[in-house]
């Protein structure tokens, strides 16, 4: 029997509106649980606060995405590392298997030469989390391609133990998702679920609105082993209202749940 995978709505979904916003509105169209992006509103931040919106709204937290953003740098501590810990402590508190990182940017030196062995002291440290790195995308300026990623945009180059696989990245590097979750392989702990044109910009479409296979993708999960979960992350701060915010994360959840084998409970 195939097991189900749990669909969670991304907390960025719902950006400009708060992270308590998310709660409310993954409980009311049958979500399965939350993915909370820390960030610098403070609930996303604080353990006890999310933990009573979860207990609240009946929607676990599911994964944990650490302050990875260049307007999160400052996020808990300048220091990146801090940043990852405080990530673990906080999905270890929350019971959330997984925590999504971000390569470290070119500049952040580093960080970036230490950033295989400080993942394995803090798996060491937090054997119950999952740290998973996340397939990034280049910058296009004009005809130059920029890498702001070190030592690139494609975690699997370097090889890591978890990965989260983010469709609409695969987009923006105009590369193709199932190649990349056939990369990852076995290492495959997490989806960010979203689509994209190819334009080289990081679209967060409502999947099935641009040109990657979301489809395929997700129906090729069970075959793959894969046991995480999948987050809907798609950006919808242009929403004229709260009516049609809600109207696009339903139908992302709609068409994840179709392509998973599922349906829509609420």
């Amino acid at each position: 029997m195939k097991s189900r995978v749990p669909v969670l709505l991304s907390s960025s979904s719902v950006f400009p509106e708060p992270t308590a916003a998310a709660f409310e509105l993954a409980a009311g169209l049958g979500y399965d649980g939350l993915e909370i992006m820390v960030w610098t509103d403070r609930v996303s931040q604080d353990a006890g606060a999310l933990r009573g919106l979860s207990d609240h709204y009946r929607m676990p937290i599911l994964s944990i995405h650490a302050p990875c953003l260049l307007v999160t740098q400052r996020v808990w501590s300048p220091n990146p590392y801090e940043r990852l810990r405080r990530s673990a402590e906080l999905a270890e508190t929350l019971g959330a298997p997984v925590v999504v990182v971000h390569p470290p940017f070119a500049w952040q030196r580093e960080y970036a030469r230490d950033f295989t062995a400080g993942l394995a002291r803090l798996r060491e440290a937090h054997p119950s989390v999952k740290f998973a790195i996340e397939n990034m995308y280049p910058v296009r300026v004009g005809k130059r391609q920029i890498v702001p990623y070190a030592p690139g945009w494609d975690p699997t180059v370097a090889g890591f133990e978890h990965y989260t696989l983010d469709l609409s990245h695969c987009a923006a590097a105009r590369g193709d998702s199932i190649d990349m979750a056939d990369r990852m392989a076995g290492g495959l702990a997490h989806v960010h679920l979203g689509d994209g044109t190819g334009e080289g910009r990081d679209e967060h479409l409502v999947p099935g609105r641009g040109t990657q296979p979301c489809g395929p993708l997700l129906s090729s999960l069970a075959g793959r082993g894969f046991t995480g979960s999948v987050a809907v992350e798609v950006a919808t701060r242009k929403a004229a209202s709260r009516g049609e915010r809600e109207a696009d994360l339903a139908e992302a959840l709609r068409f994840a749940r179709t392509h998973l084998g599922t349906t829509v409970t609420a």
